[in-house]
């Protein structure tokens, strides 16, 4: 079984804030009031492993990043507690006992309360928590036995935090522009197998139409009959056709250009886009059609294009060649 991060710190800031606890209630001489001083550590307790588990719970993975942010009502509270939880514990002892670990660990459960804040994505509140535990520290001990006994340590903690946490969402950010870079990267080679692949499949096809036909003439020395030559310049113009309009092309369309070919007509395929956004059913949908009209048809001249027209996905022109006013013969539009 696979152990995440995220539970492995959580547990761990679990841990540390228990052994804060514990520590805090291991008196060597009962304080005045140690009902109050329980009451700190409570409070601690509770609102430290609130800060610790609020939100990450049952989430997946972009629930937790959403979930990272404390709400603000709880960093109201941690806020507070920088203020209660010095405040009680210095209240609970003697005031010649105030500068007493059992007091002064109040100091470090509040910078362990901040370091969390922090790690939760709340740095200047963190900041906030730590001066107002300072204001608290130095009126009830003073400056200096406050950064002595616990001040200069939360500092320290809050600090250290929001450098690490800058440093791994840096991280985070490099990581995720580095997938994007693979990714792209993979699809680019993607697409350029994918074009080979089309180009090799062109190649053999050229080849299937073109071979013959040039194994003839070559065989011929180039004096080929009629029939033959008809058949060099279908094949010329049916590789004109794969270059220019492959995606309008399968076995049947390329049946009945041939025929209106070995009938005499001219015939101009040109794929100009707008056919990329279609399926393989509507595509298909389209060259039965594009068969069809073409079946039906006797111009002597026939235009075949794709639109980038909305509506449109093929346009099929045919005029009567021989017709001395070029008169429209066909115009045929087959629908996206």
């Amino acid at each position: 079984m696979t152990v995440g991060i995220r539970p492995v710190l959580t547990g761990l800031a679990l841990a540390f804030s228990l052994y804060l606890a514990v520590g805090a209630l291991m008196w060597p001489e009962p304080p005045e009031h140690p009902g109050v001083l329980v009451t700190a550590v409570l409070l601690f307790l509770v609102v430290s492993t609130a800060c610790i588990l609020w939100g990450t719970r049952g989430a997946d993975a972009e629930g937790a990043r959403r979930a990272t942010r404390l709400p603000w009502w709880l960093v109201a509270v941690a806020l507070a507690a920088a203020v209660v939880v010095p405040a009680l514990s210095w209240f609970a002892v003697a005031p010649e006992s105030r500068i007493d670990p059992v007091a002064t660990r109040s100091i470090g459960e509040v910078g362990a309360i901040m370091t969390i804040v922090v790690v939760r994505g709340r740095p200047w509140a963190a900041w906030a928590g730590v001066a107002l535990l300072s204001v608290v520290s130095i009126a009830a001990i003073g400056p200096g036995q406050a950064l002595a006994r616990g001040l200069l340590g939360a500092f320290i903690w809050v600090g250290t935090a929001q450098l690490i946490v800058s440093l791994v969402r840096r991280a985070e950010r490099d990581a995720a522009e580095l997938t994007a870079l693979q990714r792209a990267v993979s699809e680019r080679l993607a697409s350029h197998e994918a074009a080979q692949r089309q180009r090799r499949a062109l190649v053999r096809r050229a080849l299937s139409i073109a071979g013959p036909v040039l194994t003839r003439a070559v065989q011929m020395a180039g004096r080929l009959d009629p029939e033959e030559r008809t058949a060099a310049l279908i094949a010329e113009e049916t590789l004109r056709d794969e270059l220019r309009g492959s995606r309008l092309l399968d076995d049947d369309v390329r049946a009945e250009l041939a025929a209106a070919r070995r009938r005499g007509a001219e015939v101009s395929v040109l794929d100009e886009g707008g056919l990329e956004d279609l399926d393989e059913q509507r595509l298909a949908a389209v060259r039965a059609e594009l068969v069809d009209t073409l079946a039906r048809t006797t111009a002597g001249r026939l235009w075949v294009r794709t639109s980038t027209h909305p509506d449109i996905a093929v346009t099929v022109v045919g005029r009567d060649g021989d017709a001395d006013d070029d008169d429209v013969a066909l115009w045929h539009e087959i629908a996206r």
